[in-house]
């Protein structure tokens, strides 16, 4: 069976980690698996862990009350669920619920945080893997938004 550690070096995310700082982030990881329709996160609960899907697909939804909740992306195996575990409050701003059955890897925030704390290298190393995936789905979603609201 393989450590933690070695399937976090096989997820693209940590593609050309360095060994070290691998070791540290699985520190602070875990196997999880998600049953079609259950929830990651909901919107407003505590942002503590963040997730690395290994198989399966997660729906990100926004959620207004009285209205049924609008998916705006669907991710899969080798992305990363979100990152609201970043910045204070820590609370999630959307939800993620698994489509299909889902494994994933969870990363506890706080522990991450106290290792990026502690080596200012690792958290400049999380920091430029996590900004193009914010980037990139904030374009997907400005492009979503044109294509919905902008004129044709």
């Amino acid at each position: 069976m393989d450590s933690l550690e070695e399937i976090l070096g096989r997820h693209p995310f940590f593609a050309g980690f360095e060994a070290g700082h691998g070791r540290l982030v699985a520190g602070c990881a875990r196997n999880l698996r998600f049953a079609a329709g259950q929830y990651l996160f909901r919107e407003g609960d505590p942002a503590d862990e963040f997730f690395l899907i290994r198989h399966g697909k997660v729906a990100l939804e926004l959620v207004e009350p009285g209205r049924p909740p609008v998916v705006f992306a669907t991710l899969g195996a080798g992305e990363i669920v979100g990152a609201s575990w970043l910045l204070p409050p820590y609370r999630w701003r959307l939800a993620a619920r698994a489509v299909e059955p889902t494994r994933a890897i969870g990363i506890d925030a706080a522990c991450l945080r106290g290792k990026c704390e502690a080596d200012h290298h690792l958290g400049y190393e999380m920091m430029k893997r996590f900004l193009p995936i914010l980037v990139e789905r904030l374009q997907a979603t400005r492009l979503q938004l044109l294509d919905v609201y902008g004129k044709h």
